[in-house]
């Protein structure tokens, strides 16, 4: 049953309608990534030209002087399923400076007509440096731009390599939209220094993927919670230190997985089609078997996710670059420089069909060292995780709060010419999830939490030698009304609050650095569809990006509804100096 009309009112009164658009539906009308594409909706622009749309982020500090410019890539990505990934050949610019201390990757991209978004990855050799969605196009057409600091990649950049680009499109009468892509990559030269803010980066980076001649691009398919995918690494003898980087997105079954609800509530309704398993999702990671991190995700939503209308020209957060996730893996080097082969493996707690994953290993090599470095793993702790549902329903009515947490502690030396350094790493995670449905669930309300905290401490004999925090909290609500429009329409009713918090403290003998970064966006309206085709709609959005730290500040508040932008101002002050 859909809620008439005349009932919306009772709705909007009642709830905070914050909303999934009828999440439940919406997986059934697309494969791609589970929503009606629009390009031809009754909205207010006027304008001819391609619209510029973006994602909300701080400016890349960059040195004063011009870059060395060099395009990679120049492709058109008509039909693409099941094809192979656009591979091209990469070799450090012989007229660019070669002690660059800033490399910036400029993804542009222009499309036109009615397509879906779709997600796509670059890679270096297996190595993932970006992870990106697409925007959807309209009539009159769009343009985007992706600017990443790609500095830390460095290590790849100064010899040859094989760039690879996987964006699966499709093409016909109905999906005409063609994404324009250019990849360009800009050296900055000798023009910076290290520390805090800038650190070494690592001097070899693994892949943890599928080799790049694999159709499906290189990120594993995780596709229910029991699979696990590995690679094997032999690492080099004279790695002091690792850091794991992982990707991560889901689609399909699991797009909106935090709004799925328990499999007992779809079992007891006799429901088909619905996607299940609770709302909790973790990546984990494993190394020879041993959990080693989790990532607790950051919930982005893509730029047709919800209402399409929300995100033109101001896209998710994190739509157009999909944040990667830190794990400090230095304590298990111990057990990994024996010369042997050791398997890092991926996978998804409570997953459905299907995230996309993979990872990179960062290892940072000692060339001083005269002999093979020596460590020990001194200390592991994985408790199981701790979870908890309560559910109270009657028919398709009723709420589900599922809570759960885990930590994970390790301990290792390593000796090598830098002497002999103690790591310890901690990771603690909290996750509270509220999902209720009314109106015979016609009305779905979804409230989240996530927090995380990671600690990573360096001592020596003489004392402490690094102390990093970094802690994570991502709040979401959503809340979504089905209405029946009579005459075969339906109105969908949405809104979503949801915000990417992130606060970084370094401390060292040689200074410190924090960050503190606080992006929250807000978004509502409704989509009148027939046919499965968007008829007409409102989409406003607003975001508040406010970001501190020791090197500078940055924020920039936006407003916009029906790609009309209501007020935009930036800001560069703080009380920090620069």
């Amino acid at each position: 049953m859909k809620i008439h009309w005349q009932m919306l009112v009772i709705i909007l009164v009642a709830t905070r309608t914050l909303a999934i658009v009828d999440l439940r539906r919406q997986k059934e009308v697309s494969t791609s990534s589970g929503r009606v594409p629009t390009d031809e909706v009754n909205l207010s622009r006027s304008q001819d030209n391609p619209m510029l749309f973006f994602e909300v982020t701080k400016p890349i500090k960059l040195p004063k002087e011009k870059p060395c410019s060099v395009q990679l890539l120049h492709h058109d990505f008509g039909y693409t399923y099941h094809k192979a990934p656009v591979l091209v050949e990469y070799r450090p610019p012989p007229n660019c400076q070669k002690n660059w201390t800033k490399v910036v990757m400029e993804w542009k991209a222009t499309c036109k007509g009615r397509q879906y978004d779709r997600i796509a990855g670059v890679w270096l050799s297996g190595v993932e440096i970006l992870r990106t969605c697409t925007a959807e196009p309209t009539a009159k057409g769009i343009e985007w731009i992706i600017l990443k600091d790609i500095t830390k990649y460095s290590s790849l950049l100064d010899k040859p390599q094989i760039l690879e680009v996987k964006l699966n499109n499709v093409v016909d009468q109905t999906y005409t939209g063609v994404f324009h892509v250019n990849i360009t990559f800009h050296f900055y030269g000798d023009n910076g220094k290290e520390g805090l803010d800038n650190p070494a980066h690592a001097h070899l980076i693994l892949p943890i993927s599928l080799p790049s001649s694999e159709i499906g691009g290189s990120w594993f398919q995780i596709e229910n919670s029991s699979d696990v995918q590995s690679k094997s690494l032999q690492l080099p003898p004279n790695a002091y230190r690792a850091v794991l980087e992982i990707f991560v997105s889901f689609h399909s079954d699991d797009e909106f997985w935090y709004s799925n609800p328990p499999n007992v509530y779809i079992e007891e309704n006799n429901l088909t089609g619905t996607a299940g398993n609770g709302p909790f999702r973790e990546v984990v990671a494993f190394i020879d078997g041993v959990l080693v991190g989790a990532v607790w995700p950051f919930p982005v939503v893509y730029t047709g996710g919800i209402n399409p209308l929300f995100w033109r020209p101001v896209t998710g957060i994190g739509s157009f670059d999909l944040p990667s996730y830190e794990i400090e893996v230095t304590p298990f080097l111990g057990k990994l420089l024996d010369g042997k082969e050791h398997t890092f493996g991926l996978g998804v707690t409570n997953a459905l069909y299907v995230w996309f994953v993979d990872a990179n290993l960062h290892l940072w090599l000692d060339d001083k060292s005269s002999s093979a470095i020596r460590g020990q793993l001194i200390g592991h702790e994985e408790p199981s995780l701790e979870s908890s549902v309560v559910s109270n329903f009657k028919g398709l009515d009723g709420s589900f709060r599922t809570s759960a947490n885990r930590r994970i502690s390790s301990s290792g030396w390593v000796e090598s010419s830098h002497g002999k350094l103690i790591t310890h790493t901690s990771q603690e995670f909290k996750y509270d999830n509220l999902i209720t449905f009314k109106s015979n669930a016609d009305v779905q309300i979804v409230q989240q939490e996530i927090a995380t905290n990671r600690k990573v401490i360096v001592e020596s004999a003489k004392g402490i030698v690094l102390s990093s925090k970094v802690d994570t909290f991502f709040p979401l609500y959503m809340d979504a009304a089905d209405v029946d429009g009579g005459n075969g329409t339906d109105m969908e009713i949405a809104n979503v609050s949801n915000a990417f918090n992130k606060d970084v403290s370094i401390v060292a003998p040689t200074g410190s650095f924090f960050s503190s970064l606080n992006n929250t966006q807000n978004a509502g309206g409704y989509m009148i569809t027939k046919n499965n085709l968007v008829q007409s709609g409102l989409g406003s959005t607003q975001e508040m990006y406010n970001y501190q730290s020791t090197e500078g500040c940055y924020s920039r508040a936006v407003s916009v509804s029906n790609y009309t932008f209501l007020s935009d101002s930036t800001d560069s002050f703080c009380g920090y100096t620069s």
